[in-house]
C-alpha cells in the first residue's frame, strides 16, 4: 500500500510546475503535461517516488544512522523544524553554512563554544562578570544557536539528507555529493534531477505540498527508529550540558633540555688533587705589555738639540778654564 493517496497529493497541489519556459529538459520523464503555460507533474511517478524515498529512508535509520533535514526556504522553514524536533533528527532550517558537511570538524568546535556559552547560565559564572560581558555572550550564544542548533546532537556524518528545493540549497547538494551521501529530495521541473539519488517530483514552493510529502519520510522514519531502539543500534544522544564534549585535555608533555657540549678547560690538563681538596682551575698565562718605541725626532728638533749641546758644552769648558 502506497504512502501517500494520489488524492492526497491533488489536494496538496503536488502536480503544479513551473512555466513551461523555466523548465529542465531532464524533468521530461517525470512531466504528464502542460497547461496555461504551467507544466504538470504525474503523479503516479511521484507516487513511486515516495515510496522508494520511504523504502531508503527506512534502511538508513534501522542501521542507528541519522537523516539531516534541510530546508530554509519560507514555505519550507516551519515544517522542516517542528518534523525534525518530532521525531528527533538533525535540522538546518535557518542558513546553509559552507563546510557544514565537507568540514565537520569544525563545526563541531562551533558547538562546543555554544554548549560552553549556554553553562555559563547555570555555573555561576555570570555573577562574576559585568553586565556589558554578559550581554555580548547572550548575543553571541543566541548567533550560534540559530544557525547550529538544529543539529547539536549529531555527532557523526549523517546516513542520508532530505532537502526540500534542490536549486537553493545546491550547497548542500554539493557537500552531499562529494562525500557520497545519498540525497532524497523533492525536485520540481525547473531543476535536474540526476543530482539527486532519489528525487520524488513535485510542487516545491507549495506549504501543503511540502508538508505532505515530509510528513510522509518522517513517519516512516518514526517507525524505523523504534525498530532501531528495539535492537539497540541507536546512535546515543550528546549531553546538553556539553560535559562530554569539554573533557579535560591532558597536560603537555615537557620537553627535555637539550644537552650542551662538554667545553674543554683548562682542569682537565692541572694535575689531580686529592677529594677533600678542591681543584684550582689553572690561570691562563699572562701576556707581555708591550712597551711602545720612541718616535724618531723630526730633522728640524734634531738640529735644535745639536745647538743646544754644544752650547752646553762650550759653557762647561769655560768653567773647567777659569
Amino acid at each position: 500500500m502506497p504512502n501517500v493517496s494520489i488524492q492526497q497529493l491533488l489536494k496538496a497541489g503536488t502536480h503544479f510546475g513551473h512555466l513551461t519556459r523555466r523548465w529542465d529538459p531532464k524533468m521530461s520523464k517525470y512531466i504528464f503535461g502542460a497547461k496555461h503555460g504551467i507544466h504538470i507533474i504525474d503523479l503516479k511517478k511521484t507516487q513511486v517516488c515516495i515510496d522508494a524515498a520511504c523504502n531508503a529512508l527506512s534502511e538508513v535509520v534501522r542501521k542507528g544512522e541519522k537523516v539531516l533535514l534541510v530546508g530554509t526556504k519560507k514555505q519550507a522553514k516551519d515544517i522542516i523544524r517542528s518534523e525534525a524536533e518530532r521525531i528527533k533528527m538533525p535540522y538546518v532550517c535557518e542558513r546553509w553554512l559552507g563546510g557544514m558537511l565537507t568540514n565537520f570538524s569544525t563545526i563541531r568546535k562551533s558547538l562546543k563554544t555554544l554548549m560552553t556559552l549556554e553553562r555559563y547560565s547555570t555555573d555561576g559564572t555570570y555573577e562574576k562578570i559585568s553586565k556589558k560581558e554578559r550581554l555580548t555572550i547572550e548575543k553571541d550564544k543566541a548567533k550560534l544557536d540559530r544557525a547550529l542548533g538544529g543539529f547539536r546532537d549529531m555527532k557523526k556524518l549523517p546516513g542520508a539528507v532530505f532537502i526540500a528545493d534542490i536549486k537553493k540549497e545546491h550547497i548542500a547538494v554539493a557537500e552531499a555529493r562529494k562525500l557520497n551521501i545519498p540525497i532524497i529530495a523533492i525536485v520540481d521541473t525547473n531543476t535536474d534531477p540526476d543530482l539527486v539519488q532519489y528525487p520524488i517530483p513535485g510542487n516545491d514552493d507549495a506549504f501543503k505540498s511540502i508538508g505532505l510529502i515530509t510528513r510522509a519520510l518522517t513517519e516512516v522514519m518514526e517507525e524505523a527508529l523504534a525498530v532501531a531502539v528495539e535492537r539497540g543500534v541507536t546512535e546515543p544522544a550528546l549531553p546538553d550540558s556539553g560535559e562530554a564534549m569539554d573533557k579535560p585535555k591532558p597536560p603537555p608533555r615537557r620537553r627535555r633540555p637539550r644537552k650542551r657540549p662538554k667545553q674543554e678547560s683548562a682542569q682537565a690538563d692541572a694535575p689531580k688533587q686529592s677529594d677533600d681538596q678542591s681543584t684550582v682551575m689553572a690561570k691562563p698565562e699572562e701576556k707581555p705589555k708591550m712597551t711602545p718605541e720612541p718616535r724618531e725626532a723630526a730633522p728640524a728638533q734634531k738640529t735644535e738639540l745639536k745647538k743646544e749641546t754644544t752650547q752646553v758644552n762650550e759653557s762647561e769648558n769655560k768653567d773647567k778654564k777659569e
